[in-house]
């Protein structure tokens, strides 16, 4: 059974890679999925995406703004995908939620299930997502993917409990339409309970070693300072660690966030690879006083290095960061596969499960778990959203070079 993917929001094609990877065959009969179209309004993502997922159909990549995209003429699909701006929904910022420039850019998805009906859908945010407008955002959102017609399962991820070498936490919401009897269970995470076969930053970076030709592979020019203040910052670290000296330290008039110059840790998962972000957010090396490069980042991710970004640097920096790890998306879309194939998998319970139908039939959840819940996000995910520069002021003879 082969499903014909459309997706909004493509972004590079993380999504899709892990959709291209994942194949289940039983009895004979192979389940897998193929590009069928696919939007987004940056064109760096539109060209990455191209050359790596859909080289010989380059029409089917579709670069617009969504507001403008007329659904009824795209091709017919059996599934969907789509991982909605985040902007709005990240707890660093102003976090407006519905109300902000991004946040009912989901509308448009809702829209392709009503309209094309595929038979499964996948949709990917940020763990602040559950938080935004008091919860109800997320309601909402939850909500009208139920009307549409699906039998919905939403999860929050942690994708270094699956492999991924990185603190990742991702809500993800799998659906499948109701007339089809099915319903998606969420895959046991492998090592949930043994942080100790974690992938970690050092395994990630170096097993095998990155070709020193290999592409977006650019190491970046820093101030001699930053260099001096990384080599005094251990591994785990970051820019307030009491051992760099006074004239090294940072002039900060804003909020301390912990991944100012924070060095990765090699025997740990990275913490989250953002895509954007002011001064000393670019992740750094363990071993190494300088920042990640826009391949090593990618690693961490778990793109493979044949994997190329085109754009400029920092647009390859947001593509990356921005992107759901292919890893991750390959477990996820296997387990739907098995669903269809009937094919059984460890699960385990679905973050939501118990008042999830709580949360469609009143629109609430269950007051207890709301305020613990909501911290318990806050803390998760507090930085592993976008930075905004003007959170943060620095010295200027720190910030000539990043």
């Amino acid at each position: 059974m082969i499903f014909k993917k459309g997706e909004l929001f493509c972004g590079p094609g993380g999504l899709s890679l892990g959709a291209k990877l994942a194949v289940v065959e039983k009895d004979g009969e192979v389940y897998k999925v193929e590009h069928a179209w696919a939007s987004d309004y940056d064109r760096d993502s539109c060209e990455t995406f191209r050359y790596n997922i859909c080289p010989d159909r380059p029409e089917t990549v579709i670069c617009e703004d969504v507001r403008k995209l007329d659904i009824t003429k795209l091709e017919e699909i059996d599934a969907f995908a789509f991982g909605f701006p985040c902007n709005d929904y990240s707890i660093v910022g102003e976090s407006k939620g519905l109300e902000g420039e991004y946040g009912p850019l989901y509308s448009y998805g809702i829209k392709v299930l009503k309209y094309h009906q595929p038979k499964w859908f996948i949709a990917e945010n940020v763990g602040g997502l559950e938080s935004a407008n008091e919860g109800q955002a997320f309601i909402k959102i939850l909500k009208e993917m139920e009307e549409a017609g699906y039998n919905i399962t939403p999860h929050l991820y942690k994708f270094e409990e699956y492999g991924v070498p990185q603190a990742r936490r991702r809500i993800i919401i799998v659906g499948i339409r109701k007339d089809l009897g099915l319903r998606f269970e969420v895959p046991q995470a492998p090592f949930k309970d043994d942080p100790s076969k974690w992938v970690t930053s050092r395994q990630a970076l170096e097993e095998p070693p990155i070709p020193e030709d290999a592409f977006n592979h650019e190491f970046t020019k820093h101030h001699p300072k930053v260099i001096e203040m990384l080599e005094h910052i251990p591994p785990g670290e970051n820019a307030w660690y009491e051992g760099i000296p006074p004239h090294l330290r940072l002039n900060v008039k804003g909020a301390k966030l912990s991944n100012i110059y924070r060095r990765l840790h090699p025997d740990l998962p990275a913490y989250t690879v953002t895509g954007s972000g002011g001064g000393g957010t670019h992740m750094y090396h363990y071993r190494e006083p300088r920042a990640l490069t826009n391949r090593e980042r990618a690693r961490l991710q778990t793109f493979p290095d044949w994997y190329k970004f085109f754009g400029g640097k920092e647009s390859v920096r947001k593509q990356i960061g921005m992107a759901v790890p292919p890893h991750g998306a390959k477990i996820i879309i296997e387990a739907i596969l098995k669903t269809f194939a009937g094919i059984r998998y460890d699960t385990e319970p679905a973050k939501w499960e118990d008042e999830l139908n709580q949360m469609l039939s009143t629109g609430t959840k269950k007051s207890k778990k709301t305020s613990r819940s909501k911290q318990k996000i806050k803390k998760d995910t507090k930085e592993e959203n976008a930075v905004r520069e003007d959170q943060i002021s620095f010295d200027f003879s720190l910030t000539n070079s990043q």
